[in-house]
């Protein structure tokens, strides 16, 4: 039975008028049902995690496919949070060689992707193909040969079912760019490069080619990357957690802008799990808002400002039950 959560709006409860959209999250990550490396390690608390970040403003939610196993997982979760989830479909560049494993061959795992893809978009579970791309800095995961073909039949894929595309790019701006480009013009809602760490020069090209630039605690690690996001064009930002991954932390240069930012529940480690707490190093969305709060400070703007235009940005592109 899929479950609802309803925004909090109870006389007791504090309402906030900003409203974000979590555009990276990885909620069908084995973490949020208290099992990690494997062993169970605490009570499924996904739906904790859920209303926590509904309870700062965040209700909308893009839950990332890796493979195809965690594509499907993805849209079980969109599937169990209708109007708050929604889930992407791709194979992310370190996970390539899945195509090549796939009992019937690449061909086949193709044809399930593809039929996985068709299928929950009608049904308004999918939102966007991906996650896709280049990653140079990890190929002891996956050859760049393999990288590179890959992509480019995904990228193909996406164009015939003209989904939005959900990026990844490390350390392969050039290849990245250049299979990009012949494609972007056949995509007419585009595509986001999430979670960037690039240069300012990288961050520019993608925006020139009219992707969209999203934004996480890994995106405000150093001044360089403060001074890469100072520079995003409003009409090309949105914003992330990336959890259970790239927490901002108190070792990043985005942690002098965080000195008034909104305290979060009490985290705790995962032996110690009670109802109500964070884990600690497992990053939720309920820390979305310390992201634009970090933006804003960037920026010199409002975080109401980051807010409406991140949030317009993303349904603009995914729809997010809203196109």
């Amino acid at each position: 039975m899929a479950s609802t959560v309803a925004v909090p709006n109870g006389d007791n409860e504090a309402v906030t008028p900003l409203r974000y959209v979590d555009i990276g999250i990885n909620l069908s990550d084995p973490v949020f049902r208290g099992v990690y490396h494997g062993k169970k390690c605490h009570e499924d608390d996904l739906e904790d995690v859920v209303e926590r970040a509904i309870r700062v403003g965040c209700t909308k939610f893009m839950v990332t496919g890796s493979d195809l196993e965690e594509s499907q997982r993805a849209i079980e979760v969109a599937q169990e949070y209708p109007g708050h989830c929604y889930a992407t479909v791709g194979v992310h560049p370190c996970s390539c060689l899945q195509f090549d494993k796939h009992a019937q061959g690449p061909d086949a795992y193709l044809s399930e992707l593809r039929e996985l893809a068709v299928k929950e978009s009608q049904a308004g579970h999918v939102v966007a193909f991906g996650e896709i791309g280049l990653d140079y800095d990890r190929l002891y995961l996956c050859p760049k040969e393999e990288q590179l073909k890959y992509f480019e039949i995904q990228l193909d894929l996406a164009v015939e079912l003209q989904l939005p595309l959900f990026l990844h790019s490390r350390a392969a701006a050039e290849d990245f760019e250049r299979l990009l480009k012949p494609r972007l013009e056949k995509l007419p809602k585009g595509g986001l490069v999430h979670s960037f760490t690039g240069t300012l020069e990288e961050m520019q090209r993608a925006v020139n080619l009219g992707l969209d630039v999203g934004v996480n605690g890994c995106s405000l690690k150093t001044e360089e990357n403060l001074e890469v996001v100072k520079q995003i064009p409003l009409e090309r930002l949105q914003i992330e957690t990336d959890g259970p991954w790239c927490e901002m932390r108190p070792s990043h240069a985005s942690a002098v802008l965080l000195k008034d930012a909104p305290v979060l529940p009490k985290s705790v480690k995962k032996e110690k799990w009670v109802k109500g707490a964070m884990i600690k190093g497992r990053n939720e969305p309920v820390s979305i808002p310390r992201v634009a709060l970090a933006i804003a400070k960037i920026k010199g703007i409002s975080v109401e400002e980051v807010c409406k235009v991140s949030s317009a940005n993303s349904i603009r592109m995914f729809g997010l039950g809203q196109s």
